[in-house]
């Protein structure tokens, strides 16, 4: 059965799915299988296979495993906007039990690792007064906190994790990622964070204008996710 791990970022837009990528490459250069998961996704092209996400789709090419698009992201819209007025506007409800089946699956894949990738940050609205942090916190998942280096940042990734712990999950570790040009100030902000996140510092990955999971994955330790194994 897959050790499993939530990746969450601090706001929309700060890089998860780079960074997912990246650490799913890390765990590749250890010796380690991997496969990611993108349960919920807005903003997709509709393909002669049905819709398709960009983010999705790199997380199925970064896995150590071939597996369908469906499995990797089971509940997908077309506009990208966020995914409970989308799915309003398709006439749908967003379903935890597809969420849920489709993790299940997954999870007893062969595989040493799962990272499931949220959408938008940390508290996302499902519709109905759900969110899915909440099903985060059913699962009991250890999370992977995403942090976009830009100005304010730092209100962000605190609330962030005070949020995470307040639903009585483990910060597993932490990721300074520069999605734009780089923050004035870098050092001196990840320093701060350092010190008011109590969760380990995986790393910093800087601005890259073409993105690279395999460039990126050598900024980042991953040493915190193996030690649970």
């Amino acid at each position: 059965m897959s050790q499993a791990f939530f990746v969450t970022g601090t706001d929309t837009e700060v890089g998860k799915t780079f960074i997912t990528c990246a650490l799913m490459q890390g765990l590749r250069s250890v010796n380690k299988t991997v496969i990611g998961y993108k349960p919920i996704a807005a903003g997709a092209e509709l393909s002669h296979h049905g819709l398709l996400n960009e983010d999705a789709l790199l997380l199925q090419r970064n896995g150590s495993i071939d597996l369908p698009y469906e499995a990797i992201n089971p509940i997908v819209f077309a506009p990208p906007i966020a995914p409970h007025i989308a799915a309003q506007q398709a006439g749908q409800a967003i379903s935890m039990e597809m969420v849920n089946i489709g993790f299940q699956q997954l999870k007893h894949q062969e595989s040493d690792f799962l990272l499931v990738e949220g959408a938008g940050g940390w508290r996302l609205p499902l519709g109905n007064g759900q969110y899915l942090s909440d099903w985060v916190a059913s699962e009991q998942l250890p999370v992977i906190l995403v942090v976009g280096m830009k100005l304010g940042c730092l209100n962000h990734a605190i609330l962030t994790a005070e949020s995470i712990i307040a639903s009585g999950l483990k910060i597993a570790g932490w990721v300074a990622n520069s999605s734009a040009s780089e923050q004035a100030y870098l050092t001196e902000n990840i320093d701060y964070l350092r010190q008011h996140i109590y969760a380990p510092y995986m790393g910093h990955v800087p601005f890259m204008p073409q993105a690279n999971a395999l460039e990126a994955a050598q900024c980042l330790d991953v040493t915190s996710m193996l030690e649970g194994e």
